[in-house]
């Protein structure tokens, strides 16, 4: 990033996993994303882009996070995303688990205002505490809710399934204002239909978009820690990623990349075409804007 002068998408790493409640190994995740990224090229047929000549897209490298305190990670995360959102970049954050999405999203909303979330994810990430913690990968959401930075109108779960708690958690989930999309509705109604419902809900409001890699089923995504059998298949992610080109999306993450469990690099490859997508709306909004003066 200190090789160009001016960056409008920093992709950047958190190799963190303190938050992680099943197994860990996330904090090793974006450089096998950016090893899988290896194989990419400059045009996205898919979008008609091409993403590295729309905008200047620049690695920024990681931050360095302390792996013994949750606390101080997720004030180091939130200052330096900040830092990299004020030199006028939008950030495609490559995790780390999940805990590091309230940071981003602190961040975010310091210069947005509350935003839009669209959270692709097996779970909810929406509970209270874990084993009494409330900054795990299981709570950034709720601690988003209750702090005011998302748009309470606008929030949405995409990929869900796999066993619960208690219905208490889908009932909690519901009064925080969160729409969920269950893998099952996407593989019934079809990626088109559920994204045309997405932008619905969305409108033009600004958007972050949150990936866990373990919205994805365990065939197409192994190297993740806490896998969950009947997921979104990849093709079926990048389709409704594709299709939210008109959406002001600001900034993203994907996170729960954990390379120790994958295997022939399946889940960093399809993590790397999913940044890719991501990185490639951006700039797309980011050359529209440019070009509306």
């Amino acid at each position: 990033m200190d090789e160009v002068a001016r960056t409008e998408v920093a992709v950047v790493g958190v190799p963190f996993d303190t938050g992680v409640s099943y197994r860990p190994g996330a904090r090793f995740g974006g450089n096998a994303i950016r090893e899988a990224s290896r194989l990419l090229r400059p045009y996205n047929p898919a979008q008609d882009a091409s993403p590295f000549a729309l905008a200047q897209v620049a690695d920024a490298g990681d931050i360095a996070v302390n792996p013994f305190d949750i606390d101080e990670a997720v004030e180091t995360v939130q200052h330096e995303a900040g830092r990299l959102l004020d030199s006028g970049a939008r950030l495609m954050t490559l995790g780390g688990d999940h805990t590091i999405a309230l940071p981003l999203l602190r961040a975010v909303a310091e210069r947005h205002g509350p935003v839009a979330l669209l959270h692709f994810d097996a779970h909810l990430d929406t509970w209270d505490t874990y084993f009494g913690a409330a900054y795990t990968h299981g709570t950034p959401f709720r601690r988003a809710v209750e702090e005011g930075i998302l748009d309470t109108s606008a929030l949405s779960h995409v990929g869900t399934r796999g066993p619960l708690y208690g219905k208490q958690d889908l009932t909690d989930d519901a009064k925080m204002g969160f729409g969920i999309v269950t893998a099952a509705d996407v593989m019934r109604r079809g990626t088109d239909e559920i994204t045309d419902q997405l932008r619905q809900r969305i409108g033009d409001r600004p958007l972050y978009v949150s990936v866990d890699i373990d919205v994805l089923d365990p065939a197409h995504a192994p190297g993740t820690g806490t896998p969950e059998a009947g997921g979104l298949t990849s093709r079926e992610l990048l389709e409704i990623l594709r299709g939210l080109a008109d959406c002001h999306l600001v900034s993203a993450d994907l996170v729960e990349v954990a390379p120790a469990y994958d295997h022939a690099e399946i889940t960093a490859v399809a993590a790397s075409h999913t940044a890719y997508e991501l990185t490639t709306l951006m700039t797309r909004r980011i050359a529209a804007e440019r070009d509306a003066g």
